[in-house]
């Protein structure tokens, strides 16, 4: 057991010491840092502009009134915002790892590839994306009258560190394909796309995608389920205790994968 202590405190201390050295080289270049800064922000707000607007026309979707869909879209900019900062090396792994021989350097080191890979480099301007999102969160749940508790604040931030890493896991689990797959841009582009839609109600889509964004690409349990469960909506609330299992689950299923492809991983050669 004090084994295990000691690894868990040398890794804590080694991401401390990645984001540390690694904040310091990115604001070391503030122009360019603010006007990276400055150009997220505006996606993000953006984004919800586009959904503050959509609902000067329409009331309620799916039985969500505006306030209540607020509410999710804030909320799933909290575990997006969280992955953003740490998925930089995920979405590049094929082309700057494997086809450009970085991995070899990293097969090097005393310490696990997966937790390299995760946290030597960060997108820092997406903790934005957090602020904002909690920002939201807050507003809408004002104007829905929401009564916070000790309880409720406890479960956002389980719940938004659980949607973090089913979004983690997910992608780590598609950046494995590279091991097999050799291929610059990878099979990320599409399910990328799919993120938005756990932004929504899933009771807008069909039986078909609901299914397949809570039990084939979980991102239902990474935003929408959770938000459900703080809302109160009854019919949805026997799946908020899953969310934790399911994060656990998709993370063991992306783990067991980077183990397989590292056994057949073969170096770029000279």
């Amino acid at each position: 057991m004090g084994r295990i202590f000691r690894q868990i405190e040398r890794h804590v201390g080694l991401f401390g010491a990645y984001f540390a050295q690694y904040a310091k080289v990115r604001v070391a270049y503030r122009g360019d840092f603010f006007i990276t800064l400055g150009t997220s922000f505006a996606a993000t707000l953006f984004s919800f502009g586009f959904v503050y607007f959509l609902f000067q026309r329409i009331s309620y979707l799916a039985a969500w009134d505006k306030y209540e869909v607020f509410f999710l879209y804030g909320f799933s900019l909290i575990p997006f915002g969280l992955f953003n900062v740490l998925s930089l090396n995920l979405y590049e792994f094929g082309s700057t790892y494997i086809m450009e021989g970085k991995f070899d350097r990293v097969l090097l080191r005393p310490i696990s590839s997966l937790f390299q890979v995760l946290f030597e480099t960060f997108r820092i301007e997406s903790f934005q994306e957090v602020v904002t999102g909690l920002v939201v969160v807050l507003w809408s749940a004002r104007m829905l009258s929401y009564r916070w508790h000790a309880l409720d604040v406890l479960l956002l931030a389980v719940f938004a560190l659980c949607g973090a890493v089913i979004y983690i896991s997910v992608f780590l689990f598609l950046s494995t394909f590279s091991f097999w797959f050799e291929d610059r841009i990878g099979v990320h582009p599409p399910f990328w796309n799919l993120i938005a839609f756990g932004r929504y109600p899933l009771s807008i889509y069909s039986g078909y995608i609901q299914f397949l964004l809570s039990w084939i690409i979980p991102f239902g349990f990474a935003t929408f389920y959770p938000s459900a469960r703080l809302l109160g909506h009854a019919e949805f609330r026997a799946y908020a205790p899953l969310v934790p299992l399911i994060a656990v689950a998709t993370f063991a299923v992306a783990a067991t994968s980077w183990r397989l492809g590292l056994r057949r991983y073969s170096s770029t050669g000279s």
